[in-house]
């Protein structure tokens, strides 16, 4: 399918936008082509400026659970509009979001919001170097925290994509605070914290993967963290700005079974509008000003539209707790219908998934890291993108992207998402 509308309109957002988009793996750069450029979306449909409609299976990069534009969270949003947008004074909402918040997650007992996932995993990292007066972390190979200096050192997702892991611009030093360990590989990290006796404020991860495909932790491995963190006075910082409030009400704390230290939230606290937030227990989030000596600040740091949104979300996930099932069995419905089709076929596969994140890797290789993620078939990537995007089905446009369902998609939906896989490898 042609798409003139969207390349037009790419042509002219090149003229005066950096490489025609503000987010870099929306350019198509891993797939080629020019982008989609999106009109409007409602429930689990897009629809593009060439007036295709499109299935999701990205929502907006994980907030939008319950479909685009749902009503009780647009609704909430124009209500509060019409009673001014920014502030940059405390509002009740807050409080109230916040609470609603603490109540469903575990292992916290106080929640900072901030503007962006990137601005609360910066803030997760300050915070546990001020708490515990060190300043190396580890990281993980292929996890993506954002954008900000200290997690562009083998990022996934778009950094990979563009094959710059470690981005010009980042100084030495701050790259010599940040460690590499492999995702999955305890012993790995276990050498690191030996190498490094003392120095280690905290370790960052996702908790579960979803910029290198989705990843699953083991249970040795993520039990392991705890457990070393624990003993060596490290605090464990979850990442959850993709897996919080969808893996279930606490998020994959509570799907695994693990506690962490500081937990970090992105836009579906915000019912999917601009928004972060990271939380920890008070003796932690006590450290932070104007309590404690730790800055952080923003102007638009719980705006009124964003907490709206938010607490029309999140409510509904709390009085719905059926919704995680249900977005969890359309999610292995989906999957048992790509095995049927990828079996026929002469196409080494694998399909990770964990509740409403999947991903399919054109390997024959497991998939349980950075480095076997990137062994996938890059060249079969781009056929499966294209032919499933010219049979309506939009997928994240990166092999290095976990998809995430929306719990607006019907099993017609997903028989006619398996249907058109059947159609690209015929």
């Amino acid at each position: 399918m042609i798409y003139k509308r969207s390349s037009a309109l790419f042509k002219e957002a090149q003229k005066y936008i950096p490489g025609g988009v503000n987010s870099p793996v929306r350019a198509f750069k891993a797939v080629g082509g020019d982008p989609i450029f999106v009109k409007e979306a409602k429930g689990a449909y897009l629809y593009d400026e060439d007036g295709s409609t499109l299935i999701d299976y990205i929502a907006s990069w994980g907030p939008l659970i319950l479909g685009h534009a749902y009503e009780p969270v647009i609704n909430a949003i124009i209500e509060k509009a019409k009673k001014g947008t920014s502030f940059g004074m405390p509002t009740e909402i807050e409080t109230e979001l916040a609470q609603l918040a603490v109540s469903m997650v575990p292992n916290i007992d106080k929640i900072r919001f901030v503007n962006s996932g990137t601005e609360a995993c910066m803030s997760a990292v300050r915070l546990a170097r001020g708490y515990t007066g060190k300043d190396k972390i580890i990281k993980f190979a292929g996890c993506y925290h954002g954008h900000s200096d200290s997690f562009l050192i083998q990022a996934g997702s778009g950094a990979v994509t563009f094959g710059s892991p470690n981005s010009p611009g980042v100084t030495q030093g701050t790259a010599k605070d940040t460690l590499l360990a492999n995702y999955n590989d305890l012993k790995g990290v276990q050498d690191l914290v030996t190498a490094n006796s003392g120095e280690i404020a905290a370790i960052i991860i996702e908790p579960v993967a979803g910029n290198m495909g989705c990843i699953i932790p083991t249970q040795e491995f993520i039990k392991g963290l705890r457990d070393l963190c624990t003993k060596e006075g490290i605090l464990l910082i979850f990442d959850e700005v993709m897996t919080g409030f969808r893996l279930g009400a606490g998020g994959a704390q509570e799907a695994l079974n693990i506690d962490a230290d500081i937990v970090t939230f992105g836009k579906v606290i915000g019912g999917g509008l601009p928004v972060g937030a990271f939380a920890a227990r008070k003796e932690i989030m006590s450290h932070l000003a104007p309590e404690g000596p730790v800055y952080q600040a923003g102007t638009l740091s719980g705006n009124p539209l964003a907490m709206s949104a938010g607490l029309a979300m999140l409510t509904e996930l709390n009085n719905r707790p059926d919704v995680f099932k249900s977005l969890a069995d359309k999610t292995e419905y989906l999957h048992k219908g790509f095995d049927s089709v990828l079996k026929e076929k002469d196409i080494p596969y694998q399909i990770n998934r964990f509740g409403s994140m999947i991903s399919v890797h054109f390997t024959d290789e497991p998939v349980v890291d950075f480095a076997s993620s990137a062994k996938g078939n890059n060249e079969t990537f781009k056929t499966y993108f294209h032919g499933m995007l010219n049979q309506g089905i939009y997928l994240p446009p990166s092999a290095f992207e976990s998809y995430f369902l929306n719990d607006a998609l019907s099993y017609s939906d997903l028989d006619q998402t398996v249907d058109a896989m059947d159609k690209v490898f015929k």
